[in-house]
């Protein structure tokens, strides 16, 4: 076991409902590569409070998730240019006490239509409008996707998500076609109101060209099961978490680990 003296640089993540993957997958690198770092997760009732903690006790960085991606922007000093244009954080680093807020949703999110080769010409339907669906649907707008459909039930946050992408909002799904289908709501999130849900209906899944479900628990969501019995590609959350975590751990200790370090870490942060 590794030593946690008063010289351990402290990492952290911020989430209404924390989970396993993060800590795991970054202290598992971290006693790989021998770096003198520790990473703990946290929920909170008060956020500024929060923020203004990692800024005065000097932790290195900190990994936003629901509900605080859009919340804490306003307790930051400067955003880097991704989550600037996206106006949603989900990575802050503190430099010397300055807090810088990225998104390293938005690069995971980019690095996997590029390793996937998905044709930029393919409609995209995707549902969901938070601050998740904020860096999936800028990153699928900057790699060249022009023909989008954002489908929420809050209008006018759908709307604004529509507009920053060039996309229309629409209620509900329109008419099947072959198109990529994304899912970035809790629908067929693991513990959620709506575990056992689809995020589509059947006949909007089955003309599905592919399809991306952002929900990382479980790695199998009830969409990405129903595709893959369909025989249609899938790209998943779990790929996602993996890219994500990666970015901010370079952010955070200025090392990369190689394909080898990684995917142990993750195999172990999946308890595998």
């Amino acid at each position: 076991m590794r030593a946690i003296s008063r010289d351990t640089t402290l990492c952290m993540s911020l989430a209404a409902r924390s989970g396993q993957f993060g800590t795991r997958f970054h202290n598992h690198l971290y006693a790989a590569l021998g770096l003198d770092y520790v990473y703990k997760a946290f929920t909170t009732t008060d956020l500024p409070a929060a923020i203004a903690g990692i800024r005065a006790l000097g932790i290195r960085g900190c990994a936003i998730s629901m509900p605080f991606k859009e919340a804490c922007i306003p307790l930051l000093d400067a955003l880097e240019d991704s989550a600037a244009a996206i106006d949603a954080v989900n990575t802050i680093v503190n430099d010397a006490g300055r807090l810088r807020g990225y998104n390293t949703d938005y690069v995971a999110v980019r690095q996997l239509l590029r390793e996937h080769a998905i044709d930029p010409a393919t409609p995209v339907l995707l549902r969901g409008s938070g601050g998740m669906a904020k860096a999936v649907g800028c990153a699928l707008r900057d790699a060249g996707f022009g023909d989008g459909v954002i489908i929420a039930r809050n209008e006018a946050a759908g709307r604004r998500l529509a507009q920053s992408c060039g996309y229309v909002w629409r209620a509900e799904a329109p008419a099947p076609r072959a198109a990529l289908l994304v899912n970035v709501t809790p629908v067929g999130m693991a513990g959620g109101a709506e575990a056992d849900a689809l995020a589509f209906d059947e006949a909007t899944i089955e003309a599905a060209a592919r399809v991306f479900d952002v929900v990382a628990l479980p790695a199998e969501t009830p969409l990405i099961r129903r595709a893959r019995q369909l025989g249609i590609a899938t790209l998943s959350g779990a790929e996602v978490s993996v890219r994500q975590a990666l970015e901010q751990f370079v952010l955070y200790t200025g090392v990369r680990p190689d394909a080898a370090q990684v995917a142990a870490a993750a195999a172990y942060a999946r308890g595998g």
